[in-house]
C-alpha cells in the first residue's frame, strides 16, 4: 500500500482515473441505451448492474495480466496469398466485440425508427427477464471494454494498486453520473440516435484496432488502427453541436398544440352549450 501515496503514484491514479471515465463514455452510453428498454424503475438497477460488472471484470483481469498479455501472442496464423493474419486472444475479442457492436447499434436504430408496430405486436416478456436480457447484453460488453481499458492502463503503468483504485475510483464516479446521463438521453430521441452513432464509430474503431493486432492485410494492405483521440474528438464535437441546438431550441418559442374545441370557441364555431 505504501506504492499509493508516492507523488508518482498519485500523479499516476489521477491520470489513469481521468483516462477510465473518458474510455468508459462509449460504455455508459451503451448502458444507458440498452437499459431503456426496461421500465423506469428497473433502469437504475440495471445501469448500476452493468457498472458492478464492469468493475469486477477490470479487478479481476487486473488480477490476472499475465493471462491478458498472453492474450497478446497468436494461437494460428493465415497465408492465403491475399489474406494474410495472426489472430491472437485479444484481436478475436475486440473484433467480435465490434461486430456486437455494429449488430446492436443497426438493430436499434431499426427498431426506433420502424419498429413500432412490430413492437406494439409482440408479447410482453417478464420485467424480470427483461432485465436478466439487458444485464446479459452489458455483461458481454463489459468484456471488450473491460479488455480495452486494461490494456491501456497496463500502458501507463504497471503499478496493480494503482490500476486497481483507479479503476473503482472511475466506476464510482460514473455510477453517480449514469442516472442524470440516462435520464437526458431518455429525454432527448436526437441525443439517442446520436449515441448510437456513436457506437457503430467505437465498433468499427474495435474491428480495426482487432484487425491491426492481427496483423491483417489484404493484397499485401496491412490494416492500420484508428487513434482514438480522433474518434472522441469527433464524439466530442458532435456532442457540442447538438447541446447548442438543445438550448436553441428550449431559448426558441416552442410549438403550442391546442385542443381543437377550445380553438373551433374562440374562433365562434361552438355556441356556449358545447353544440355546432
Amino acid at each position: 500500500m505504501d506504492s499509493l501515496f508516492t507523488a508518482e503514484a498519485l500523479i499516476s491514479l489521477l491520470t489513469l482515473t481521468f483516462l477510465e471515465i473518458v474510455l468508459g463514455i462509449d460504455n455508459i452510453i451503451f448502458i444507458s441505451i440498452a437499459a431503456n428498454k426496461l421500465s423506469r424503475n428497473d433502469q437504475p438497477k440495471a445501469r448500476n448492474i452493468g457498472l458492478l460488472l464492469a468493475m469486477i471484470f477490470r479487478v479481476t483481469l487486473l488480477f490476472g495480466i499475465s493471462f491478458i498479455i498472453s492474450l497478446s501472442e497468436p494461437f494460428t496464423h493465415i497465408d492465403a496469398g491475399w489474406f494474410k493474419a495472426a489472430f491472437s486472444g485479444q484481436s478475436i475479442i475486440l473484433i467480435v466485440g465490434g461486430l456486437f457492436l455494429l449488430y446492436k447499434s443497426t438493430s436499434e436504430i431499426h427498431h426506433k425508427l420502424e419498429g413500432v408496430e412490430e413492437e406494439v405486436q409482440k408479447p410482453k416478456g417478464s420485467a424480470s427477464n427483461k432485465l436478466t436480457g439487458v444485464v446479459l447484453q452489458i455483461a458481454l460488453i463489459n468484456v471488450v471494454f473491460s479488455i480495452d481499458s486494461i490494456l491501456t492502463a497496463i500502458g501507463l503503468t504497471s503499478n496493480v494498486p494503482v490500476m486497481i483504485v483507479s479503476v473503482v475510483l472511475s466506476v464510482i464516479i460514473m455510477m453517480l453520473f449514469s442516472g442524470p446521463v440516462g435520464d437526458f438521453v431518455n429525454r432527448h430521441p436526437s441525443v439517442q440516435m446520436l449515441g448510437l452513432a456513436f457506437l457503430i464509430a467505437i465498433g468499427f474503431m474495435l474491428i480495426a484496432e482487432g484487425a491491426h493486432l492481427a496483423e491483417v492485410s489484404f493484397f499485401n494492405t496491412h490494416i492500420g488502427s484508428v487513434p482514438k483521440g480522433y474518434l472522441y474528438f469527433a464524439i466530442a464535437f458532435s456532442l457540442l453541436v447538438e447541446m447548442l441546438n438543445i438550448k436553441m431550441q428550449k431559448a426558441s418559442k416552442p410549438v403550442q398544440l391546442r385542443d381543437y374545441k377550445a380553438q373551433a370557441e374562440r374562433e365562434g364555431l361552438l355556441k356556449d352549450n358545447g353544440s355546432k
